[in-house]
């Protein structure tokens, strides 16, 4: 499933004071618009997701650090799904085996 211009789900939301608009927070999923399934498979109202369809799947990652304030985890499926790389790992190897 290629995704081009993925949108949000996700477990929680947040309201922006100064502007008022709801954002993603808690767990977030990539979802395309028109579908009822996240890109990993969950299904939308099973799961219990909210969509976000105006915040971009590229906003929410931790790096951006656009709309990311309150989302606590990125979903490694979905991620994959969007073409995220195997050898971005969290943690390096300090000392290797001979």
């Amino acid at each position: 499933m290629a995704l081009r211009n993925a949108a949000v789900a996700a477990a929680g939301q947040w309201t922006d004071p100064d502007d008022g608009i709801r954002y993603p927070s808690g767990e977030v999923h990539a979802w395309e618009r028109g579908r009822n399934e996240t890109a990993c498979g969950l299904s939308l109202s099973r799961s219990r997701l909210a969509r976000f369809p105006h915040v971009s799947w590229a906003d929410v990652q931790p790096e951006s650090g656009r709309h990311a304030e309150e989302v606590a985890a990125v979903c490694r499926r979905c991620a994959a799904a969007l073409g995220a790389r195997r050898d971005d790992r969290g943690w390096t190897r300090t000392n290797p085996r001979p």
